[in-house]
């Protein structure tokens, strides 16, 4: 299957623009993590999953759990993007009466194929997706986005444990590791340890790639469905905040408060660092 990858790296760049205004517009919201899944987000949306916006309930589609669904409003910029609802949804998240709630909820948003609130329940309903997609004879791929600091949930192992058992060959998780959590650095938190290892330990097929680089993220999927047996991990090595000005300015962006003006700077930076070729990362080093 090939692809346009200036097409992907375009539909990025409009996910953390989109992203980045909605938030503004709402004043408050989860930027930093929200930022660094962008690429991962454009890649599937951008070509490599079976979808049909018109149908968001198609039986036959690949679904996406979002399991970090605080990061919702990525989410929703992506889904609005592809043509699931209005892009004018858009500037109503976190905001009474809207239908793009702070965390991700497949009741009231078209697109959301499940609603993810605690941390690590969405990793287990996706397994539980998997299996019974395969129990229906279904050949749909479930993708799901798990947070590094997501993984000091016991449950997230417990989901693995059941993948593995179950050889969930069409189950590929993705591990946005960009190196915080809510409180702090990983390290500081709960040390992570070498997270490719632990995932190859519970079974997994596993891989680290630049979760900034949608070629490497787009390969690494296609070499991932020639694994059969196993659940698959892409461990995207990632910066909270990334792209986006704003959250990369801040040490502790999980969370932040900003003005429709300030997003409105940064989205022109962000569009500046695209024509340049410098996007997403700017100066920032690796």
């Amino acid at each position: 299957m090939e692809q346009n990858f200036d097409k992907i790296r375009r539909l990025s760049a409009d996910i953390r623009i989109q992203t980045t205004m909605a938030i503004g517009t709402a004043g408050f919201g989860h930027i930093g993590g929200a930022a660094s899944i962008a690429d991962v987000l454009a890649v599937l949306y951008g070509g490599m999953m079976r979808i049909d916006p018109k149908r968001p309930d198609w039986s036959e589609r690949d679904w996406m759990i979002l399991s970090k669904g605080h990061c919702g409003p990525a989410l929703y910029a992506t889904l609005a993007l592809a043509g699931y609802f209005p892009m004018e949804w858009l500037g109503t998240i976190n905001q009474p009466g809207t239908r793009l709630p702070s965390h991700a909820d497949c009741q009231k948003t078209p697109g959301v194929d499940m609603t993810t609130g605690s941390l690590g329940q969405g990793i287990s309903s996706a397994v539980g997706i998997a299996l019974g997609n395969r129990l229906q004879g279904r050949d749909s791929w479930v993708y799901c986005i798990v947070g590094d600091g997501e993984t000091n949930e016991g449950e997230v192992w417990e989901a693995c444990e059941a993948a593995n058992h179950l050889s969930l060959d069409h189950f590929i998780l993705f591990v946005d590791w960009n190196k915080k959590q809510l409180d702090g650095r990983l390290e500081d938190i709960c040390k992570p340890m070498d997270l490719e290892e632990k995932f190859r330990s519970f079974g997994f097929d596993t891989v680290t790639v630049k979760g900034y680089d949608v070629e490497e993220i787009w390969n690494a999927i296609q070499r991932a469905k020639t694994v059969e047996g196993k659940p698959h991990c892409i461990i995207l090595d990632t910066i909270k905040g990334l792209g986006v000005p704003l959250a990369e300015a801040v040490e502790f962006n999980h969370y932040l408060n900003f003005n429709l003006e300030e997003a409105k700077a940064s989205c022109a930076e962000i569009e500046k660092r695209f024509q340049e070729g410098t996007y997403p990362g700017g100066d920032m080093k690796w």
